[in-house]
């Protein structure tokens, strides 16, 4: 799919998420910044499920509301939310710090609440017959932005400027930036209010496929949240006595090859999607088997490049068959409830990660190994009976 046969509004989306991939750079600076200051990786995996435990009775409770309203003032909010959020966090200092961080990433784990809109959003957006092409764009251009940031920002946080004190004021300068992406949302994206959503009429839901959506993303969201970026992050600094500028090359190599991925999704025939979501896992799982294995940094560059190469190879084949089970008019509203799912099920894994990270470094990248070994199997076995549907079907 070329760029110039995108519709206007679908461009106006995909570059505000290319605008705000900058700024994701403090998911990493904010964990390592907590163990800059004296946090084991322990503490921040119990610090994280701390404030997951608080959010999640709110997740399913925002989707219904804004299952009602413009979803575009829900984009506003999360970006007024995060701005928030980084603030108090550049804003933490002294005796009530820990106070302050706790408040800042609970305000932060409320915008997150709201996440599932951007995913009912580009359901309503993105023409439904295009779906597994468009979202090889939708994934490729934040992936350049942070191909062309993120070694800039890791070489200026990790050797000109490495002290607390310069994570400090970059939390508040990403923090009052959200002042330009509220503006953005507020000005180029398109209002989605229910009025303009499609009907259900003639949608049938496929109830056993929706049960296999759903055992994937237990699945999945087990193999990540076992293995969260704080383990990474601990493992190169704390382990292999890197900086995060290290961490931001491991990033781009990762960016790089989610953008080559991006193309070769566009490459694979109609009708083979399961068979790329199983091929994904397994790419994943080799990811987690030799990160497991405790490599040496070149080596944890490669096959992290390796795994997102396999993520981004699978995921427009996901989302189009996600999409397609969804009515369009209840969007926001199963997403809520799906991402409520995936929380409840991540709830504690923070604290478990950082608790087999204090035992071994690596150790949780092998449970994720057997989530991932788990979930290509399934689809490899979908596969075999031949039930994939796609938004294009």
């Amino acid at each position: 799919m070329k760029w110039s046969e995108i519709p206007k509004d679908a461009k106006a989306y995909m570059l505000y998420h290319t605008i705000i991939a900058p700024g994701l750079i403090v998911w990493i600076l904010f964990p390592l910044y907590m163990m800059k200051v004296g946090y084991s990786v322990l503490e921040v995996g119990a610090f994280f499920t701390a404030v997951n435990i608080i959010s999640i009775p709110l997740t399913y409770l925002f989707g219904r509301l804004f299952n009602r309203w413009d979803i575009k003032k829900g984009l506003i909010v999360i970006d007024i939310l995060d701005g928030i959020a980084y603030v108090l966090y550049g804003l933490a200092r002294g005796t009530i710090a820990p106070l302050v961080l706790f408040a800042g990433r609970t305000v932060e784990k409320l915008s997150t609440v709201l996440y599932p809109l951007y995913r009912a959003y580009e359901q309503i957006i993105y023409p439904a017959d295009k779906y597994e092409e468009i979202f090889a764009w939708h994934l490729r251009l934040p992936e350049v932005a942070r191909l062309i940031t993120f070694p800039i920002l890791g070489y200026i946080f990790g050797y000109l400027y490495p002290g607390a004190e310069s994570y400090r004021w970059a939390f508040i300068f990403f923090g009052l930036f959200s002042a330009v992406t509220v503006a953005y949302i507020w000005l180029f994206l398109p209002s989605v209010g229910k009025e303009e959503r499609i009907s259900a009429e003639g949608f049938t839901f496929k109830v056993g496929e929706f049960k296999v959506l759903l055992a994937f993303e237990a699945l999945l969201t087990l193999a990540w949240a076992l293995a969260p970026e704080i383990v990474l992050i601990n493992y190169v600094v704390f382990v292999l006595h890197k900086t995060v500028f290290e961490v931001t090359l491991i990033a781009c190599a990762s960016s790089l090859a989610s953008i080559i991925g991006t193309y070769a999704s566009e490459r694979v025939p109609k009708g083979k999607g399961f068979q790329v979501i199983g091929a994904g896992m397994f790419i994943n799982a080799a990811y987690a088997l030799v990160m497991a294995l405790s490599p040496p940094f070149w080596l944890a560059l490669v096959v992290y490049a390796v795994g997102d190469f396999g993520n981004t190879l699978w995921f427009p084949f996901y989302r189009s068959w996600q999409f397609s089970l969804i009515p369009k008019e209840r969007a926001s509203e199963f997403h809520a409830a799906i991402s409520s799912y995936n929380r409840l099920i991540g709830l504690v894994t923070p604290f478990i990660a950082g608790a087999l990270a204090s035992i071994h470094a690596t150790l949780p990248y092998a449970a994720s190994l057997a989530m991932f070994l788990l979930a290509g199997a399934m689809f490899w076995w979908l596969a075999g009976k031949g039930i994939y549907s796609s938004g294009s079907s």
